[in-house]
């Protein structure tokens, strides 16, 4: 019983419902690991102990009487910018620091209706703003693989908390990279899906027509057990699509990898800053799925210049007017005696917003200000349009697109980037939001320094069983995905 946490979510579910072991022991096993472990990850913002213990037991009752899903009893984590009922919900930030939410996002609802076992909230970037998860409020998440390095933003303590083996798998958000980046720094597979197919309804907003939820965990198999909790459509959430669901697990070997056309963009193997080792990893594991039959095509994507200044203009403008819900007066940190409302708006949110959410506040602002919209955002919003038809141009010729997802390996805690080195490293990743299209991160390797390497596939429109299956088949050929950092190997 001292390696629950080396089973993939199959095992788990076949270990539940065959009485191998019960929710409360496969729980109480996960919360002795987080109690030993998490003071160095620091992954965690609020562990759930007593809660998720009630829902282990109320799991246990379920397999007995014979009315279990195939993941209850299983333990999650949530992205602490998931509202959950009458759990606090901090979107890593002062401001929403006492804020007890009165309800559950729609995502935590399913998991929960799923039989799923909440082990608490983990880290974030302050509102999902950052490529690092130090701008939270509650310190930076470590990344296990080098504790003195980054997991990467902003669901780092999403994916760190699966890398140190604290949760067998969790939910993340993705508005430009946000899932894929951290899967990707920490060795794990990440799946950011077609916008609109995961509900955001009770996801705390950054960038309404960005945002997307979806999972991270070690395998394309168990990403694809809670794909199958997580998607479909909710009449709560008005960008939320009404199209059938695909049963991700049971598809997980429907596309063959053999006759796969895979786009090789040339501009993307030529981005300055790309690393040498990112950049070979890549490449081999491009060169592995052509040996298991796939063919490599050349493609040109020729928006590749305007990804970052495009995305740069619209998030913070979205952010900007999402933002301004946290007033200091409804609900989250207010300051301590304003002299009139004008000094209450201005201090609330002066002193509970971080540096980098007041910069990109400002940034968003600026650009829908009176005599800029039209130079700024609505132009980038034209020029939106271009990036997305260049990726459906390239999608006639390819069923898959490859890049990294990350030009580097894990920054070192304290870098210190600037604004735009920061913006810049998310290079292969915000045009796919941008374009609202599915992609997956998916472990290929390590560079020198032992620090994990990450290929992004991306798909066409709905396509996110075929990004499932062509990334299982590759794990089935490969053990990247199996790998583990040392902090992982701890038995509570």
């Amino acid at each position: 019983m001292t390696d629950l946490h080396r089973l993939s979510i199959r095992e788990l579910s076949e270990g539940l419902a065959g009485a191998k072991f019960s929710s409360r022991e496969l729980t109480e096993h996960y919360l002795k690991r987080i109690a030993k472990i998490d003071a160095q990850v620091q992954s965690y913002v609020t562990v759930t102990a007593e809660q998720a213990l009630a829902q282990a037991d109320a799991a246990d009752a379920a397999i007995k009487a014979g009315n279990a899903t195939s993941l209850t009893g299983v333990p999650i984590a949530h992205k602490d910018i998931f509202c959950t009922q009458g759990i606090k919900t901090t979107a890593g930030s002062k401001m929403l620091d006492n804020f007890i939410s009165p309800y559950d996002a729609t995502i935590v609802a399913k998991g929960k209706a799923a039989g799923l076992v909440t082990l608490g909230k983990v880290n974030m970037d302050e509102f999902a703003m950052g490529s690092t998860s130090e701008s939270s409020y509650f310190g930076a998440t470590k990344n296990p693989w080098a504790l003195d390095h980054v997991p990467g933003g902003s669901s780092g303590g999403s994916a760190a908390a699966v890398a140190a083996d604290l949760a067998p798998f969790s939910t993340g958000t993705d508005t430009g990279g946000s899932i894929r980046q951290p899967a990707s720094f920490c060795g794990l597979t990440g799946l950011k899906p077609t916008y609109g197919r995961v509900s955001r309804f009770g996801m705390i907003a950054y960038a309404s027509s960005l945002d997307q939820g979806g999972p991270i965990a070690r395998s394309a198999e168990d990403c694809a057990y809670l794909m199958n909790v997580m998607a479909g459509h909710d009449a709560k959430d008005s960008t939320s699509v009404n199209k059938d669901v695909d049963d991700y697990v049971a598809n997980l070997n429907g596309t063959s990898v053999k006759g796969l056309r895979i786009g090789i963009p040339k501009q993307y193997f030529n981005v300055h800053g790309l690393d040498a080792d990112v950049k070979a990893r890549v490449e081999e594991s491009l060169k592995k799925l052509e040996e298991m039959g796939a063919t490599l095509v050349e493609i040109d994507l020729n928006m590749t210049e305007a990804y970052v200044p495009t995305y740069y203009l619209i998030a913070p403008a979205e952010a900007s007017s999402n933002l301004s819900r946290f007033d200091g007066v409804r609900y989250g940190y207010r300051c301590e005696d304003p002299k009139d409302i004008m000094d209450l708006y201005k201090r609330s949110r002066s002193e509970g917003f971080g540096k980098e959410v007041q910069q990109r506040i400002l940034i968003g602002t600026y650009a829908l200000s009176a005599g800029y919209y039209d130079a700024y955002y609505v132009k980038a919003q034209k020029v939106r349009r271009l990036i997305q038809q260049d990726f459906l141009k390239a999608f006639e010729n390819v069923d898959v697109i490859a890049a990294p997802s990350a030009p580097t390996t894990a920054y070192r805690i304290g870098a210190n980037l600037s604004p735009v080195e920061m913006y810049l490293g998310d290079i292969y990743t915000i045009a796919v939001n941008l374009a609202g299209l599915p992609a997956i991160n998916a472990p290929v390797g390590f560079d020198k320094d032992n620090l994990p390497v990450g290929l992004q596939l991306i798909g066409n429109y709905w396509s996110e069983s075929q990004l499932l299956s062509v990334v299982h088949q590759y794990q089935q050929a490969t053990d990247w995905h199996t790998k583990r950092a040392a902090i992982a190997e701890e038995n509570a």
